[in-house]
């Protein structure tokens, strides 16, 4: 077990992963959390009203640990500040350098994990003096900093940091997966995609479905939707936003095929919020428009993953398994 583990008394190597803008919400997370593995609250691009919201949610729906991510590129006032506020368990910090908050953090009680995307990233941060790091395959669905695949990726990097907690992230769905990556030498997974297809994924059904029907070669990495964050990689499905742009001769931003229009709205606040073609918001439980217009976020995994599920019944399913492989 890993010191993280034991800290927060978390007894299975499973993390889903902090899909952000709420996606990964209470209801997820809990679940997760209240089977023994680690719930990771999406609170990325959110302001700091809406994660009490969920942190408030998250307290009341379990008394397990459970941790937060935030996206650093797309950080806001007072994320860091409500996380610390809020004496939340453990912090990820994705895309960008933990340091300045590791001190802080620690002061409070608070683990902090970077998400990496390579092994001289999980290095620097390690040095830096976070309590583990998740390092991303290029497997993975969602915002992609890896370079080379997961197993590569998590060999090394195990190899450099020795007993720090590594984290393994992309292309895992199943308990025979987390098996073969936990003989890799990494401590426990995190999962996206697999959690996307559940009852408790903060996404519109019409995207669960077509994570379920797609298989990997239904996904393309790209860095097509960067509408709120430009130039970076993304794995998602292919839809008739890529494959318009694909057929106009994959042209740069600024020159893309209707590169301003408005393909839907977010419902729910006190005005609609008009979203631009190729937005970084994917088809979020308020949006109102065509998904086929949207970023689908989605990681090669979705070959394994053939059904949306309560996430009660996937950590079930993936404990089963797991105990089988081993």
């Amino acid at each position: 077990m890993s010191k993280i583990h034991e800290r927060l008394n978390v007894k299975l190597p499973i993390w889903n992963a902090g899909m952000g803008i709420g996606i990964a919400g209470a209801a997820l997370c809990s679940a997760v959390s209240e089977a023994r593995g680690l719930g990771v609250l999406g609170l990325g691009g959110l302001d700091p009203t809406a994660m009490r919201m969920h942190l408030s949610e998250m307290r009341q729906l379990t008394s397990r640990a459970f941790g937060v991510n935030i996206i650093i590129p797309m950080m806001q006032p007072g994320q860091i500040e409500t996380c610390f506020d809020e004496k939340v368990p453990l912090m990820v910090l994705f895309w960008g350098d933990p340091s300045a908050f590791i001190r802080d953090a620690h002061k409070r009680g608070i683990l902090i994990v970077a998400q990496c995307g390579d092994v001289e990233e999980a290095v620097r941060a390690a040095d830096a003096g976070v309590d583990g790091v998740i390092v991303q395959g290029t497997e993975a669905g969602g915002h992609v900093k890896a370079t080379q695949p997961l197993a590569e990726v998590v060999r090394e990097t195990v190899a450099e940091l020795g007993s720090l907690p590594v984290i393994a992230s992309g292309g895992i769905a199943t308990g025979e997966d987390i098996a073969n990556t936990l003989k890799l030498g990494a401590s426990a997974v995190s999962m996206g995609t697999r959690f996307l297809a559940t009852n408790e994924a903060r996404v519109v059904e019409a995207y669960k479905a077509r994570v379920v029907d797609a298989g990997s070669d239904d996904t393309v990495f790209t860095k097509l939707f960067d509408m709120g964050w430009p130039d970076a990689a993304h794995r998602v499905l292919r839809n008739r936003a890529y494959n318009d742009w694909e057929a106009a001769g994959s042209p740069p931003s600024g020159d893309r095929p209707d590169e301003n229009e408005t393909i839907g709205t977010l419902e729910g606040g006190h005005e609609p919020i008009e979203l631009p073609r190729y937005t970084v918001v994917p088809p979020i439980v308020s949006f109102n428009g065509d998904i086929e217009e949207t970023a689908m976020y989605c990681g090669e995994s979705c070959d394994r993953i053939d059904a949306i599920k309560t996430t009660t019944d996937v950590m079930t399913r993936l404990v089963g398994e797991l105990n089988t492989a081993v």
